[in-house]
């Protein structure tokens, strides 16, 4: 399996509630995470997006565009919420490979507002 077709299926497995499954396919024991609002190990990221599926238990992960480049892979998502009350959100996930494991990520996210201005849309 291709980096990039290994992360997509990552933030489809943990998206859909499948974390367990996720990180043994996925993600290296020794993984560290650079979101500035968790702690950047393996567990913290873990705990934090079973509780996110907790409570959001119907989000989907619409990955847009998906680019490899050696042990790089970068993605650019939707996240759909059920709930039409909340916005949806884009998401650019950048993951560090080493063999077939993820064994870095970095996130960025932007709240989608539906009074935008902007014709083009985020995608």
């Amino acid at each position: 399996m291709k980096k990039k077709e290994a992360a997509v299926e990552f933030l489809t497995l943990a998206g859909t509630g499948h974390i367990e499954d996720a990180y043994a396919r996925f993600i290296a024991p020794g993984f560290i995470h650079h979101n500035p609002y968790f702690p950047g190990d393996r567990e913290s990221l873990k705990s934090a997006m079973a509780e996110a599926h907790r409570i959001s238990p119907n989000v989907l992960i619409d990955v847009k565009h998906a680019f490899e480049d050696g042990d790089f892979v970068i993605t650019h998502s939707r996240i759909v919420r059920r709930d039409p009350n909340e916005p949806e959100i884009a998401v650019v996930h950048v993951f560090r490979f080493v063999g077939d494991k993820v064994v870095e990520l970095w996130d960025v996210a932007q709240l989608l507002s539906k009074d935008s201005p902007n014709e083009n849309g985020a995608f």
